[in-house]
């Protein structure tokens, strides 16, 4: 009997990526994807799959939300997180297997390899449990999150205060990150940065750039309904039209 696998992602080329991988394996069926929480625990109290990839923040919820709200029993869970270290402890803490995006074949093979085996064992009286404890702690430290960025340096590693950026802008496959006194490249996307920072004080005005609104000076009408955005540096950015609308609303403008 094949291992029936969901595949809950909101980026479409992570769920096209799992699912062309697990083609080759001929030992699981994916019975279906989804793109939201509310998608995946319907689908999951529906379709009761025997094993998940689950990707840990949603647009409209996060992982451990979905966890929670389903009334089935837990499936078999591989966790996939583009940047979020404390949830990366409590992974191998309670012993979770997790895929860290961008992550390689290889890798995601071994994950797939040791759930099957899990599976195949009927290996999962502890999962409930362990699902838990781990929720527990996720939701004890939410309280506490992380307020630090850390920026690999070739043999080092250091660590920007979040409210310390004024703002980040895309360049090729790195994004910039603007603190008053330095400028830091990070190997990373505007939009797994997102997810980390807190929306009350950071804002995506454009493709290419986020910024802090505790650093902006003023606004600026620049002709034919533009607007852009002049931060306390003087440096200028504009609004595109697709992020304006969200944007004014954000600022009660």
């Amino acid at each position: 009997m094949k291992i029936s696998a969901l595949i809950i992602d909101d980026e479409p080329l992570a769920r096209n990526l799992i699912n062309n991988l697990l083609r080759t394996e001929s030992a699981i069926d994916v019975v279906g994807t989804c793109k939201t929480g509310k998608e995946a625990i319907l689908m999951i109290d529906t379709l009761k799959p025997n094993l998940i990839f689950l990707d840990i923040k949603l647009k409209d919820m996060n992982g451990f939300d979905i966890l929670e709200r389903i009334s089935v029993k837990t499936p078999m869970i591989i966790f996939v997180t583009a940047f979020d270290s404390y949830a990366l402890k409590a992974f191998n803490f309670f012993a979770f297997d997790y895929l860290l995006k961008p992550f390689n074949e290889e890798r995601f093979y071994l994950s797939v390899n040791k759930a099957i085996e899990a599976l195949n064992k009927k290996d999962t009286s502890q999962l409930q449990k362990k699902v838990n404890n781990l929720m527990h702690y996720i939701r004890v430290a939410d309280k506490n999150p992380t307020k630090k960025l850390p920026i690999p340096l070739r043999n080092r590693t250091i660590f920007i205060p979040l409210n310390d950026i004024m703002y980040i802008t895309a360049s090729n496959y790195y994004a910039e990150i603007y603190t008053e006194n330095k400028k830091y490249l990070l190997r990373e996307s505007l939009q797994n940065l997102l997810k980390i920072l807190n929306p009350e004080y950071f804002i995506r005005i454009h493709r290419s750039t986020i910024i802090n609104v505790d650093f902006m000076k003023e606004l600026i009408n620049s002709g034919y309904g533009a607007i852009d955005v002049k931060m306390k540096d003087s440096n200028q950015f504009k609004i595109s039209k697709s992020y304006k609308k969200d944007f004014l609303i954000k600022m009660g403008v």
